[in-house]
């Protein structure tokens, strides 16, 4: 037994690094190890190593995970719990170049750093499953399932309008080019006719969207998906366009969800990309429908699609037949119609669309009511703006009385039943764009071959290796660099032996984190890209955590990747993440993302040189929920450090008197086993700022009796003893330091996880609302008995309250039991 003197103060600084190593040296978290106990695999978003390291922010991901995968463990899982690098693409390529560096020197480099930093905080990844995403052995698999996808006719080439980055000097998908900018940041971009490489992702639209249903997403993540998918039920109609004779020998086909509103069309709107706009455009008008469609050009979809944009338009001096009145309508052309949308055409029907409203009160073009609401307006009235509500048909022939429902139905059959139109479903989402015209990513493995046209690398002659070049930036031509290296360009063509040329694009950077989770099961497997056996036993994931920015871009790539997979007899399954969870921002002190440019970055070396690794852990998930947005304070981070503080003279305080323990205290022993299960019930919820009330409250609590002389009971004993299990996954080197220094063997971590008896583990829980000078600033969940000592002390922890009492004196605390703690600031 330890004398109190000989126990040190507690110094993280030296706990940490030692505990890191010893773990790491065990083998303490590889997985696959467990004989025949259930697996949980959970796994954070592939990092690009495309920064200097982490800051603060990184760890409201990466310190959670940690936690559940600890748990887990000691729940008895066998974990797998991995780390890797989504090293292609355009991030590291640009911070290569931004740095003057190779892109494999600064991915080495960085990736360096990451795992160190990762270590420092406690991170208990399976290092032995670290995979690269820019090494041959990974890509080769990349390149395996790319050709599978062109063998099953999902992976085509085509000379297509595509967005161009001048910055990144790249084509983009339309997933990277939402809101005017590239994903990487950058303005400016624009359309370019490239022949490029698609995956045929359409093909799953309906499956995408309708297993949206089946997983636990959050509801924000699942919106933006259907949003993206995009799917429209309605109708294609069918316009006569008449020759000279006046004959209708063409047609105009537009795709509308309002056939309700077909009488209200008096005119239609041609996108200036349009195949038919120059058979239709009269002599009169063709240089000015030639000098709008070359402005267009010039002003970008993105640019178009703004709603608040002046709608601006020209006459093609063209008509077309309406199909059920049979009436003349003008054709025109405008750039808020857009090519790649429906059929690049749409009947104006300005009296029930906002869009075609403004356009028609533009050009002084008819606007005709067809739908109003009973007693609200007349048919007469011009509206003064367009109605999009329900009502019931006018001006609409044979269909006048029906609501507009009713009308929907019946003019759709008329349509049919006529040969003037049919059912059909549009889809907002396009074809994934996979090609790059970059250097650092994977080679598309396709050759070229004046006899036998496209072929694909076969499997025996993969991976095609990424050539090692110095000169690996974009020289603006449009090309990839690749295309300037004879010695990669040139080859044999693996069908007739002739002479070949490579394809020298190189697959976008979510080709590889599309199908990585799957590598994890089995990096070092080289007969496929995993082995079925360990990818039966892992997959899907248990637990997919990461940020809400690639709720449209990774999530929907890898669904679909998977999708296709398991229909080439791949995969068992068809969705790869059941359970997905998004955190919260991090903001700066200043209120603002940290960034290196803002100089506001807070990096997890500062923190725990200064405070600990525990610190740090335990301060980011009291800080806020997890999925909220919070801000870094001193106090918060200074309040987390004396909570642990404290928890360490709690044990030198009661373990190293040599005193023997006797006795129980029942009330302990219920709020014992209200603990365990509050911290268990919060880590499986992911509600862990209150996980990190609950330990706090539990340890107060502990302080206070053994201030009041109730520590030498068993039942004291027994709790100090629980409770280092139950902090052992938030503060794992302080739990692992204490049972080593209070006589246990073996670690901490590998003990089972506690348990509680229910009718001992009742819930006796109050909500406390904490004011500041009578400002809600924070809610506590407590235990009934909680003392009004206890529920002072978890308040002055909490961050927010923290940061409200920064450089202010407490003069009163006001307390209504049960109810509201309001701590008044002034002068002493």
């Amino acid at each position: 037994m330890y004398s109190q003197k000989s126990l040190p103060a507690y110094n993280p600084q030296a706990i940490e690094p030692k505990w890191q190593a010893q773990w790491e040296a065990d083998g303490l978290y590889l997985a696959g190890r467990a004989g025949d106990r259930p697996k949980y695999y959970c796994l954070d978003f592939f990092p690009y190593p495309s920064g200097d390291g982490l800051h603060v922010g990184h760890c409201r991901n990466y310190v959670p995970t940690d936690v559940v995968s600890r748990f887990k463990r000691m729940q008895g899982y066998d974990v797998l719990h991995p780390m890797g690098w989504d090293a292609f693409g355009e991030p590291t390529e640009q911070y290569a170049q931004r740095h003057n560096i190779h892109p494999r020197q600064s991915t080495d480099q960085n990736t360096a750093n990451f795992r160190r930093q990762f270590r420092i905080i406690g991170a208990s990844y399976d290092w032995s499953r670290e995979i690269d995403s820019s090494q041959p052995e990974f890509y080769r698999w990349t390149q395996w399932f790319f050709v599978r996808m062109y063998q099953r006719g999902l992976a085509y080439r085509d000379t297509n309008l595509q967005w161009w980055c001048p910055t990144c000097q790249t084509t983009l998908s339309s997933h990277e080019a939402v809101g005017g900018v590239c994903w990487r940041g950058h303005t400016g971009i624009t359309r370019r006719e490239i022949p490029a490489w698609y995956l045929k992702i359409t093909a799953y639209a309906d499956e995408l969207l309708n297993s949206l249903e089946e997983i636990s997403w959050p509801e924000h993540i699942k919106s933006m998906q259907r949003n993206w998918i995009g799917r429209s039920e309605g109708v294609n109609i069918h316009f006569g366009v008449p020759d000279k004779q006046g004959i209708a020998s063409r047609q105009i086909t537009v795709f509308t969800t309002r056939t309700d509103t077909l009488y209200g069309a008096t005119f239609l709107v041609l996108a200036p990309e349009h195949e038919w706009v120059e058979q239709l455009t009269q002599e009169a008008h063709i240089a000015e429908v030639q000098s709008y469609r070359d402005q267009a050009a010039r002003m970008g979809e993105v640019a178009r699609m703004v709603e608040s944009r002046e709608k601006t338009g020209v006459f093609t001096g063209g008509y077309a037949i309406h199909p059920l009145s049979g009436e003349r309508l003008p054709i025109w052309v405008a750039d808020y119609v857009l090519p790649g949308y429906g059929t690049g055409a749409v009947m104006g029907v300005p009296a029930h669309d906002m869009r075609d409203f403004e356009f028609a009160k533009r050009y002084h073009l008819p606007v005709r009511v067809v739908i109003v609401a009973p007693g609200i307006g007349t048919a007469d009235e011009q509206p003064q703006q367009a109605d999009t509500g329900d009502g019931y048909l006018v001006n609409s022939g044979e269909f006048n009385g029906l609501s507009n429902q009713e009308a929907a139905l019946r003019i759709t059959e008329r349509l049919v039943n006529s040969g003037l139109g049919e059912p059909a479903v549009q889809y907002h989402m396009r074809d994934w764009l996979i090609s790059r015209q970059r250097y650092w990513g994977t080679p598309i493995p396709i050759v070229y071959c004046s006899q036998c046209g496209e072929v694909p690398v076969p499997e025996e002659q993969l991976p095609v290796l990424l050539p090692e070049i110095d000169d690996f930036r974009p020289d603006g031509s449009g090309r990839s660099p690749l295309a300037r290296l004879e010695s990669f360009v040139n080859t044999t063509c693996p069908r007739c032996n002739g002479p070949a040329q490579r394809e020298t694009d190189t697959m976008g950077g979510f080709a590889c984190s599309s199908w990585y989770f799957l590598r994890f099961t089995s990096p070092y497997y080289h007969e496929g890209p995993y082995e079925e056996q360990a990818m039966r036993y892992w997959m899907p994931v248990d637990l997919y955590v990461g940020g809400a920015e690639h709720a449209v871009l990774h999530l929907l790539y890898a669904r679909f990747w998977t999708q296709v997979l398991a229909d080439l007899d791949l995969l068992p399954f068809r969705e790869p993440f059941p359970r997905l969870l998004n955190q919260g921002q991090m903001l700066a002190p200043d209120g603002q993302r940290m960034s290196k440019s803002r100089g506001n970055v807070i990096t997890p070396d500062r923190i725990v040189e200064a405070y600990g690794a525990d610190a740090l852990r335990v301060y980011v998930m009291f800080m806020a929920p997890f999925e909220q947005d919070a801000d870094w304070t001193a106090e918060g981070i200074n309040g987390a450090r004396r909570f642990l503080n404290r928890t360490w003279a709690l044990y030198r305080d009661t373990y190293f008197q040599g005193i023997e323990s006797q006795g129980r205290d029942a009330e302990l022993e219920r709020w014992l086993h209200r603990t365990i299960r509050q911290v268990t019930e919060r880590i499986e919820s992911f509600r862990l700022n209150t996980l990190i009330s609950a330990l706090m409250e539990f340890s107060n609590a502990l302080g206070e009796r053994h201030r009041a002389g109730a520590w030498r009971t068993q039942t004291f004993h027994q709790a100090l003893e629980t409770l280092l299990c139950l902090l052992a996954p938030a503060a794992p080197h302080l739990a692992e330091e204490l049972w080593q220094l209070t006589g246990h063997e073996g670690s901490v971590h590998t003990q089972v996880w506690p348990a509680w008896d229910r009718e001992l583990a009742r819930e006796a829980q109050m909500r406390v609302a904490v004011q500041v000078d009578g400002k809600l600033r924070a809610v506590l969940e407590l235990a009934l008995d909680a003392s009004e000592e206890n529920i002072r002390q978890t308040a002055l922890e909490h961050p927010r309250v923290a940061q409200h009492l920064a450089e202010r004196k407490i003069i009163r605390a006001v307390y209504i039991p049960g109810k509201v703690l309001n701590l008044v600031t002034g002068d002493a």
